[in-house]
């Protein structure tokens, strides 16, 4: 018996009946040998670590659009920070560890530059729209590795492409993540709205600081603990009714206060989306070699998404800049 064999038998032994168990995933679109050391999930881990879509999270924008200040959270802090939450979560109720980390860290791999402004150009510029959560799959499914993917398993695909949105994944951990995206963008996101002096925590309302916590660590402490306790009573991944009503209160604050505030601002990085959109659609020969291989099984459009969604943004200005803005 190998290492992964002794692993997965050790899931059956201390993990949850309701856990996803690696030696049972429903598997991969190709077949491939299994690893003597890894699980199947954590072997899918490792290859969303070790992609250039992971890499390049750094220098995408969560919310705030921001080069000179290294505190506000990228696209990759918000990563690991669902990924803590949701490890800490699948840890209290016996889940599986490794799946829940390795859909929490593909879950954004899809998302544009310059946050949900550049996915909202995009949606609207793409004749297909556009959405982050399916860009994450096709990243993992086929742009990775120069057309090839990354093959991952069914059930790390099926958590990636319904961790937001109204479908619902197939697995408890696909479910985690789904909770966990949103307790760390709300509470981390009133974070950075404090630091910009978009509100002050005194317009936070009251009952809802009262309920939930005063600090950002108090109030996803809270929202762990009511999750982990409220589904092992209920048998399910479940909330509290009342914390549950509190957290979406919470969240409409931020969407009224925050987040509607920040989309009348971004106009300038829709403006440069929509301009290099325009640009490659109508000189798709301009497209790198790489991208331009695609060709071959796409139209234009999704391809030209391709491109853009892949960006950083710095790359993305730099780009704009160099095309539309060139020194002479």
């Amino acid at each position: 018996m190998n290492i992964r064999e002794q692993r997965e038998k050790l899931e059956h032994k201390v993990l949850s009946e309701r856990a996803a168990f690696s030696d049972n995933t429903r598997g991969r679109a190709r077949f491939e040998e299994k690893c003597s050391l890894r699980t199947e999930f954590a072997r899918d881990r490792d290859r969303i670590i070790h992609s250039k879509a992971f890499r390049r999270l750094k220098h995408k924008t969560q919310v705030f659009i921001s080069l000179d200040n290294d505190h506000f959270r990228t696209r990759l802090t918000h990563t690991l920070e669902v990924s803590q939450i949701a490890r800490t979560i699948a840890r209290a109720l016996c889940l599986n560890e490794d799946l829940v980390e390795a859909i929490a860290l593909g879950h954004d791999l899809g998302h544009t530059p310059f946050g949900h402004s550049g996915e909202r150009a995009l949606d609207e510029l793409a004749p297909r729209g556009f959405k982050h959560y399916e860009q994450s799959l096709r990243v993992v499914d086929y742009l990775e590795k120069n057309g090839e993917g990354m093959n991952l398993t069914y059930e790390v695909r099926d958590g990636i492409l319904t961790h937001t949105g109204d479908n619902l994944a197939s697995t408890d951990e696909g479910l985690i993540v789904k909770f966990s995206d949103r307790f760390a963008y709300i509470n981390h996101d009133i974070d950075d709205a404090i630091r910009a002096g978009v509100i002050k925590s005194s317009d936070i309302p009251t009952e809802l600081i009262n309920s939930l916590g005063t600090t950002n660590s108090e109030r996803i402490d809270n929202l762990i603990s009511d999750i982990v306790h409220t589904s092992l009573k209920n048998g399910k991944i479940s909330m509290s009714v009342q914390t549950h009503n509190n957290m979406m209160a919470l969240r409409t604050f931020m969407f009224e206060n925050v987040y509607n505030v920040m989309s009348v601002r971004d106009s300038q990085s829709y403006m440069v989306i929509e301009k290099l959109y325009h640009y490659f659609s109508t000189h798709i020969h301009k497209l790198p070699d790489e991208y331009r291989l695609f060709l071959e099984d796409w139209e234009p459009s999704v391809v030209v998404c391709d491109y853009i969604a892949g960006m950083t943004d710095n790359y993305c200005v730099n780009l704009f800049n160099e095309l539309f803005m060139p020194i002479k």
